[in-house]
Protein backbone atom coordinates (compact mmCIF):
# COMPACT_ATOMS: atom_id res chain seq x y z
CA UNK A 1 0.00 0.00 0.00
CA UNK A 2 2.95 2.46 1.03
CA UNK A 3 4.75 1.77 -2.08
CA UNK A 4 1.68 2.53 -4.35
CA UNK A 5 0.98 5.57 -2.98
CA UNK A 6 4.45 6.27 -2.87
CA UNK A 7 4.12 6.03 -7.01
CA UNK A 8 1.05 8.00 -7.29
CA UNK A 9 2.49 10.68 -4.72
CA UNK A 10 5.71 10.27 -7.64
CA UNK A 11 3.49 10.74 -10.94
CA UNK A 12 0.75 13.33 -9.32
CA UNK A 13 4.16 15.43 -8.04
CA UNK A 14 5.73 15.04 -12.09
CA UNK A 15 2.08 16.11 -13.44
CA UNK A 16 1.72 19.10 -11.45
CA UNK A 17 5.51 20.19 -12.74
CA UNK A 18 4.77 19.99 -16.26
CA UNK A 19 1.47 21.75 -15.58
CA UNK A 20 3.37 24.35 -13.82
CA UNK A 21 3.75 27.68 -16.82
CA UNK A 22 6.96 27.46 -18.40
CA UNK A 23 7.88 24.09 -18.07
CA UNK A 24 6.97 21.56 -20.21
CA UNK A 25 7.34 17.85 -21.78
CA UNK A 26 10.15 19.77 -24.89
CA UNK A 27 12.38 20.76 -21.74
CA UNK A 28 12.57 17.39 -20.33
CA UNK A 29 14.18 16.11 -23.56
CA UNK A 30 18.03 16.34 -23.04
CA UNK A 31 18.43 14.13 -26.10
CA UNK A 32 21.79 15.70 -28.26
CA UNK A 33 20.46 17.88 -30.92
CA UNK A 34 22.07 17.34 -34.21
CA UNK A 35 22.40 19.27 -37.75
CA UNK A 36 23.92 17.87 -40.93
CA UNK A 37 25.11 20.30 -43.49
CA UNK A 38 25.14 19.65 -47.10
CA UNK A 39 28.21 17.20 -47.83
CA UNK A 40 31.07 18.46 -50.41
CA UNK A 41 32.02 16.81 -53.75
CA UNK A 42 35.85 16.06 -52.90
CA UNK A 43 35.67 14.24 -57.05
CA UNK A 44 38.45 14.64 -59.11
CA UNK A 45 38.77 14.64 -63.24
CA UNK A 46 35.78 12.62 -65.28
CA UNK A 47 34.94 11.34 -61.78
CA UNK A 48 33.44 14.70 -60.47
CA UNK A 49 30.64 14.45 -62.96
CA UNK A 50 29.13 11.27 -61.63
CA UNK A 51 29.01 13.20 -58.38
CA UNK A 52 27.53 16.65 -59.56
CA UNK A 53 24.26 17.94 -58.03
CA UNK A 54 24.08 15.08 -55.23
CA UNK A 55 25.05 17.25 -52.01
CA UNK A 56 21.15 17.84 -51.06
CA UNK A 57 20.20 14.32 -51.66
CA UNK A 58 22.84 12.71 -49.70
CA UNK A 59 22.15 15.53 -46.51
CA UNK A 60 18.45 14.94 -46.81
CA UNK A 61 18.95 10.96 -46.52
CA UNK A 62 21.52 10.96 -43.75
CA UNK A 63 18.87 13.73 -41.47
CA UNK A 64 16.28 10.66 -42.68
CA UNK A 65 17.93 7.35 -41.71
CA UNK A 66 19.32 9.47 -38.31
CA UNK A 67 16.06 10.49 -37.44
CA UNK A 68 15.71 6.85 -36.46
CA UNK A 69 18.09 6.97 -33.97
CA UNK A 70 15.92 7.87 -30.76
CA UNK A 71 18.65 8.38 -28.88
CA UNK A 72 19.12 11.99 -30.58
CA UNK A 73 17.06 14.77 -32.59
CA UNK A 74 17.78 16.03 -36.24
CA UNK A 75 17.08 19.91 -37.49
CA UNK A 76 14.52 19.09 -40.02
CA UNK A 77 16.04 20.16 -43.31
CA UNK A 78 13.50 22.99 -44.25
CA UNK A 79 14.87 24.81 -41.04
CA UNK A 80 17.99 24.50 -41.54
CA UNK A 81 17.76 25.95 -45.59
CA UNK A 82 15.66 29.04 -43.72
CA UNK A 83 18.59 29.95 -41.71
CA UNK A 84 21.02 29.64 -44.41
CA UNK A 85 19.04 32.04 -45.91
CA UNK A 86 19.01 34.25 -43.46
CA UNK A 87 22.55 34.08 -43.03
CA UNK A 88 23.35 34.86 -46.92
CA UNK A 89 24.80 31.30 -47.27
CA UNK A 90 22.03 29.92 -49.00
CA UNK A 91 23.52 29.62 -52.22
CA UNK A 92 27.34 28.65 -50.73
CA UNK A 93 28.15 24.97 -51.48
CA UNK A 94 30.70 24.07 -49.09
CA UNK A 95 30.18 24.92 -45.21
CA UNK A 96 33.31 25.49 -43.23
CA UNK A 97 34.00 24.35 -39.61
CA UNK A 98 33.57 27.74 -38.17
CA UNK A 99 30.48 28.53 -40.08
CA UNK A 100 28.94 25.10 -39.07
CA UNK A 101 29.46 25.84 -35.25
CA UNK A 102 27.79 29.65 -35.91
CA UNK A 103 24.60 27.78 -37.54
CA UNK A 104 25.04 25.04 -35.40
CA UNK A 105 24.18 28.04 -32.34
CA UNK A 106 21.75 29.81 -34.50
CA UNK A 107 19.78 26.26 -34.38
CA UNK A 108 20.03 25.56 -31.11
CA UNK A 109 22.40 22.57 -32.00
CA UNK A 110 25.25 20.32 -29.51
CA UNK A 111 26.41 19.04 -32.71
CA UNK A 112 26.87 19.13 -36.62
CA UNK A 113 27.71 16.38 -39.10
CA UNK A 114 29.44 17.46 -42.24
CA UNK A 115 31.41 15.26 -44.76
CA UNK A 116 31.86 14.58 -48.37
CA UNK A 117 31.94 12.14 -51.58
CA UNK A 118 34.26 11.20 -53.96
CA UNK A 119 33.95 8.86 -57.13
CA UNK A 120 37.03 7.20 -59.36
CA UNK A 121 35.02 7.64 -62.52
CA UNK A 122 35.26 3.83 -62.68
CA UNK A 123 32.46 3.15 -60.07
CA UNK A 124 34.23 3.31 -56.95
CA UNK A 125 32.56 5.57 -54.30
CA UNK A 126 34.19 7.16 -50.90
CA UNK A 127 31.93 9.14 -48.12
CA UNK A 128 33.76 10.52 -45.41
CA UNK A 129 31.89 12.39 -42.06
CA UNK A 130 32.98 13.39 -39.16
CA UNK A 131 31.24 15.64 -35.81
CA UNK A 132 31.99 19.26 -34.84
CA UNK A 133 30.88 19.95 -31.11
CA UNK A 134 29.29 22.85 -30.87
CA UNK A 135 30.24 24.07 -28.11
CA UNK A 136 34.28 23.17 -27.85
CA UNK A 137 34.14 23.66 -31.78
CA UNK A 138 36.36 20.34 -31.61
CA UNK A 139 36.26 18.01 -35.07
CA UNK A 140 36.03 14.57 -34.15
CA UNK A 141 34.85 11.29 -35.06
CA UNK A 142 36.32 11.06 -38.77
CA UNK A 143 34.71 8.30 -40.54
CA UNK A 144 36.04 7.14 -44.47
CA UNK A 145 33.42 4.15 -45.75
CA UNK A 146 34.13 2.90 -49.87
CA UNK A 147 31.55 1.56 -51.82
CA UNK A 148 30.25 1.79 -55.41
CA UNK A 149 28.36 4.06 -57.11
CA UNK A 150 25.55 1.81 -57.90
CA UNK A 151 24.71 2.05 -54.59
CA UNK A 152 25.07 5.29 -53.05
CA UNK A 153 21.99 4.70 -50.64
CA UNK A 154 23.97 1.80 -49.05
CA UNK A 155 27.48 4.00 -48.00
CA UNK A 156 24.60 6.72 -46.70
CA UNK A 157 22.93 4.11 -44.61
CA UNK A 158 26.12 2.76 -43.32
CA UNK A 159 27.66 6.34 -42.30
CA UNK A 160 24.26 6.84 -40.48
CA UNK A 161 25.50 3.81 -38.15
CA UNK A 162 28.59 5.15 -37.60
CA UNK A 163 26.90 8.06 -36.28
CA UNK A 164 24.24 6.37 -34.31
CA UNK A 165 26.65 3.37 -32.74
CA UNK A 166 30.79 5.28 -32.98
CA UNK A 167 30.45 8.72 -32.82
CA UNK A 168 30.28 9.80 -29.43
CA UNK A 169 27.11 12.54 -29.52
CA UNK A 170 26.66 13.00 -25.62
CA UNK A 171 24.04 14.78 -23.89
CA UNK A 172 24.43 18.37 -22.84
CA UNK A 173 21.89 19.71 -20.24
CA UNK A 174 20.39 22.61 -20.93
CA UNK A 175 21.71 23.17 -24.67
CA UNK A 176 19.19 23.11 -26.84
CA UNK A 177 15.69 24.12 -25.35
CA UNK A 178 14.38 26.62 -27.63
CA UNK A 179 11.73 29.31 -25.97
CA UNK A 180 13.01 29.48 -22.71
CA UNK A 181 15.34 32.88 -23.26
CA UNK A 182 18.74 30.35 -23.04
CA UNK A 183 21.77 30.77 -24.97
CA UNK A 184 20.49 29.07 -27.80
CA UNK A 185 17.50 31.52 -27.93
CA UNK A 186 19.68 34.82 -27.32
CA UNK A 187 22.38 33.23 -30.15
CA UNK A 188 19.66 33.06 -32.97
CA UNK A 189 17.99 35.99 -31.96
CA UNK A 190 21.10 38.33 -32.09
CA UNK A 191 22.62 36.46 -35.37
CA UNK A 192 18.69 36.29 -37.62
CA UNK A 193 18.30 39.59 -36.83
CA UNK A 194 15.41 39.27 -34.26
CA UNK A 195 13.41 37.49 -36.92
CA UNK A 196 10.99 34.44 -35.76
CA UNK A 197 13.58 31.74 -38.00
CA UNK A 198 16.95 30.11 -35.82
CA UNK A 199 16.53 29.24 -32.53
CA UNK A 200 12.41 29.39 -32.71
CA UNK A 201 12.04 27.99 -35.95
CA UNK A 202 14.42 25.18 -35.36
CA UNK A 203 11.49 23.47 -32.43
CA UNK A 204 10.55 21.52 -35.84
CA UNK A 205 12.84 17.94 -35.64
CA UNK A 206 13.05 15.91 -38.89
CA UNK A 207 10.78 12.89 -38.57
CA UNK A 208 12.19 9.27 -39.59
CA UNK A 209 10.88 7.52 -42.51
CA UNK A 210 7.73 5.06 -41.54
CA UNK A 211 10.02 2.24 -43.14
CA UNK A 212 13.52 2.29 -42.61
CA UNK A 213 14.38 -1.65 -43.47
CA UNK A 214 12.50 -1.30 -46.70
CA UNK A 215 14.45 1.95 -47.52
CA UNK A 216 17.48 1.02 -46.85
CA UNK A 217 17.08 -2.68 -48.74
CA UNK A 218 16.70 0.18 -51.76
CA UNK A 219 19.88 -0.36 -54.23
CA UNK A 220 20.07 3.67 -55.05
CA UNK A 221 22.40 3.99 -57.85
CA UNK A 222 24.50 7.58 -58.37
CA UNK A 223 21.96 8.59 -61.55
CA UNK A 224 19.17 8.07 -59.33
CA UNK A 225 20.54 9.99 -56.36
CA UNK A 226 21.11 13.18 -58.80
CA UNK A 227 17.76 12.82 -60.10
CA UNK A 228 16.36 12.64 -56.41
CA UNK A 229 18.67 15.56 -54.88
CA UNK A 230 17.45 17.25 -58.07
CA UNK A 231 13.67 17.16 -57.19
CA UNK A 232 14.93 18.47 -53.52
CA UNK A 233 16.57 21.42 -54.92
CA UNK A 234 13.66 22.19 -56.74
CA UNK A 235 11.39 21.94 -54.02
CA UNK A 236 13.47 24.47 -52.00
CA UNK A 237 13.11 26.41 -55.09
CA UNK A 238 9.34 26.64 -54.49
CA UNK A 239 9.23 25.03 -58.15
CA UNK A 240 6.82 22.48 -57.48
CA UNK A 241 5.45 21.46 -59.95
CA UNK A 242 9.18 19.85 -61.13
CA UNK A 243 10.32 18.84 -58.13
CA UNK A 244 6.68 16.74 -57.85
CA UNK A 245 7.49 15.27 -61.85
CA UNK A 246 11.41 14.53 -60.64
CA UNK A 247 9.87 13.23 -57.39
CA UNK A 248 7.35 10.37 -59.56
CA UNK A 249 10.17 9.95 -61.32
CA UNK A 250 12.33 8.51 -58.75
CA UNK A 251 9.25 6.76 -56.75
CA UNK A 252 8.52 4.84 -60.67
CA UNK A 253 11.94 3.34 -60.32
CA UNK A 254 12.23 2.04 -57.02
CA UNK A 255 8.77 1.63 -55.60
CA UNK A 256 9.93 0.80 -51.93
CA UNK A 257 11.68 4.52 -51.75
CA UNK A 258 9.47 6.07 -49.45
CA UNK A 259 10.97 9.33 -49.29
CA UNK A 260 10.63 9.75 -52.87
CA UNK A 261 7.03 8.96 -52.72
CA UNK A 262 6.17 11.51 -49.29
CA UNK A 263 7.54 14.33 -50.86
CA UNK A 264 5.74 13.21 -54.10
CA UNK A 265 2.17 12.85 -52.55
CA UNK A 266 2.78 16.07 -50.29
CA UNK A 267 3.19 18.37 -53.52
CA UNK A 268 -0.14 16.99 -55.07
Amino acid sequence: MLRQLSQTTRMLALGAAFALPGVTLAQADNRPVVVVFRFDNNSIGAGRADFDGMATGVQDLLITDLASNSKIRLVDRAHLNEVLTEQNLSKTQQVDPTTAVRIGKILGAQYAVTGGFMSDGKGAAVLTGRTIDIETTQIANPQKLQGKTDNVLGLITELSAKVSSSMNLAPKPGAGRRGEGGDAQKTGAAQSGGTKSGAAQAETFAKPTPKPEAVRAVKLDAPTMKLYSSALDELDKKNTAKARDLFKQVWDKFPDFEPAERNYKKLL
